[in-house]
């Protein structure tokens, strides 16, 4: 009974705006499983009602067989509608409940996966517990608000009965259920910011454990780990202490609502047998009386619990708003560049880089010697769009087109920008080659990437597990990993950012004739100090100070430029 999927027009940008995405996606589920639950209470709230009216029928009237037996029938019948109307509306409501969690998992992945502005401070591991922690907590909502409204339809039904036999019990049961929301209301928003608090350092600590797994093998390398966790364990400790605080105010809500759900049911029994004992109701009255007092408990209990519910998925949604509403690196443009292009940068000023001109015809192979590492890192940011267009000076041409006409998807399609530290994923080879399993150069590419070693070295071959972040492989190994995906991937234009770094010299001469032939005739681009890499490539240029100081070829450079041989000899 849950909706399908309708396209979104547009990303919700608020709290309050997931929330009634959620519930708009929704109410067929929730209109539903409200029905079914209404049942449910609407039958608990029977049970005490049929009883009294059995008691009332039996001391004016007598026992007799057939009584009795239309008694347990209708008992039976209430029984059967209360735990089938249970049953099949939570099934409802959690299958939508789970839906929409995972439609707000894809939908926060796949806003984190895109570049966005680098004013806005949100980092893997925070993203990673608002796609998981807050969807999930985001989509209780919609079992929250069925809950909500077939608890007050049991509290309204018991206090009809009970107003049916003395006006006095109904208008206690009403004003109470006031009196005890109005004091809940206030102690809800007290766990609202609470949690808010708590999630946000919660989704700190994640984020820091995510930064330290990604550095652990450098902070091993200069011993610092030791300062790692401490730094670790002052956010954890923060949020530690929030949590707690969180527990305090929830266990003060539960036991305030506890107590007064508890006065209520008293005040109730009380009035009532004061009510039977005075001759205002009978004993059959009192009986229903009764068992409504204990009954409402329950159904005061839900009641008073959903408005921390409601706060709690509001916190969350607020959340998710901040990744939905992330703005881009750069506003998608509605161009798209010509097939095989070229490539040109004019005049960029970022950075490092300080008016940086030059231009790669279409199918050229050409390799940039950054005497700066700095440079090089900036203008791999560049055209990988890490970088809005509008926060350097000049312009990136693709194709003809400029990179700020185009979007950010048509960008990747035609241009793929491989950084020097690619991750490896947990999984296979073939996996972390060919992610999506559609390319059909992958064993070119793990021929050009020199893998072939590693694949030989496995009886399963390319389906040899990989595990998280390439723990059980080499530097070399996960480099060239990246690599052979680089090459797989057979995009227009092809930018690699130091390839061959972590293997030896008779690798990287292999890799760099194995490049160079597979990449014949596309548009490649290289930024090494590699010798093997510079050698094979069609010209060298040289980037010094963030402009192009000279262009060659490898051996005409060595030959006449004295600054460029004892850059790259090695």
């Amino acid at each position: 009974m849950t909706a399908p999927d309708a396209p979104d027009t547009q990303q919700p940008r608020t709290g309050a705006g997931v929330l009634r995405t959620a519930l708009r996606r929704n109410l067929g589920a929730m209109a539903g499983g409200t029905v079914l639950m209404g049942l449910y209470q609407a039958g608990e709230t029977a049970f005490p009602i049929a009883l009294g009216m059995i008691v009332e029928h039996t001391m004016r009237d007598g026992r007799t067989l057939g009584a009795l037996a239309l008694s347990i029938a209708a008992l039976a019948v209430i029984i059967t509608t209360v735990s089938l109307s249970w049953r099949f509306g939570m099934r409802i409501l959690q299958k939508a409940n789970t839906t929409e969690a995972h439609r707000w998992r894809v939908k926060v992945a796949a806003c984190g996966l895109q570049p966005v502005a680098r004013d806005v401070d949100l980092k893997s591991g925070e993203v990673l517990t608002i796609a998981t922690e807050d969807a999930d907590q985001t989509a209780d909502i919609i079992e929250v608000v069925p809950l909500l409204i077939s608890s007050l339809v049991a509290v309204l039904v018991a206090a009809v009965a009970l107003g049916l036999a003395d006006l006095r019990l109904g208008l206690l049961v009403i004003v109470g259920t006031a009196a005890i929301l109005s004091v809940l209301s206030v102690l809800s928003g007290r766990i609202g910011t609470s949690t808010r608090e708590q999630q946000a350092r919660v989704a700190r600590a994640g984020a820091k454990v995510a930064d330290l797994i990604t550095g652990l093998r450098p902070l091993h390398g200069f011993g610092g780990n030791h300062e790692a966790f401490l730094s670790y364990r002052k956010v954890s400790t923060e949020a530690k202490r929030q949590a707690v605080t969180v527990a305090k105010a929830n266990g003060v809500y539960a036991g305030v609502a506890l107590a007064l759900n508890a006065v209520l049911a008293a005040a109730v029994t009380l009035t009532a047998g004061w009510l039977a004992f005075d001759g205002r109701i009978t004993v059959g009255e009192l009986v229903m009386a009764v068992g409504l007092a204990q009954f409402i408990i329950e159904p005061l209990k839900l009641f008073s619990e959903m408005p921390k519910y409601v706060m709690t998925a509001r916190a969350s949604a607020e959340r998710m708003a901040l990744v939905l509403a992330a703005p881009p690196v750069t506003t998608p443009g509605p161009e798209r560049p010509a097939a095989g292009g070229d490539l040109e940068v004019d005049c960029v000023r970022y950075g490092a880089l300080r008016k940086l001109k030059f231009q790669v015809s279409a199918g050229e192979f050409v390799a940039i010697a950054a005497y700066q590492p700095r440079a090089a890192a900036d203008l791999a940011a560049v055209l990988a769009v890490r970088v809005p267009p509008d926060a350097y000076e000049g312009v990136v041409r693709i194709g003809g087109q400029e990179l700020a006409d185009l979007s950010v998807e048509a960008v990747r399609e035609h241009m793929l920008v491989n950084p020097y530290d690619g991750e490896i994923f947990a999984g296979t080879l073939r996996t972390n080659i060919d992610p999506s399993g559609t390319s059909r150069t992958v064993p070119e590419a793990v021929e050009a990437s020199m893998l072939t070693d590693v694949v030989a070295l496995h009886r399963e071959g390319l389906d040899h597990g990989v595990r998280d972040r390439g723990a059980n492989l080499s530097g070399g190994q996960r480099q060239r990993l990246s690599l052979a995906r680089a090459l797989a991937a057979d995009t227009d234009v092809l930018v690699l950012h130091d390839p061959t770094t972590a293997v030896d010299a008779v690798t990287e001469q292999l890799i760099a004739r194995g490049v160079a032939k597979l990449r014949r005739g596309r548009t490649t681009v290289v930024i090494t100090s590699s010798p093997a890499l510079l050698d094979v490539a069609d010209r060298v240029l040289v980037l010094d100070g963030g402009v192009v100081t000279a262009e060659d070829t490898h051996r005409n450079l060595l030959a006449t430029d004295e600054e460029y041989r004892l850059a790259v000899a090695r």
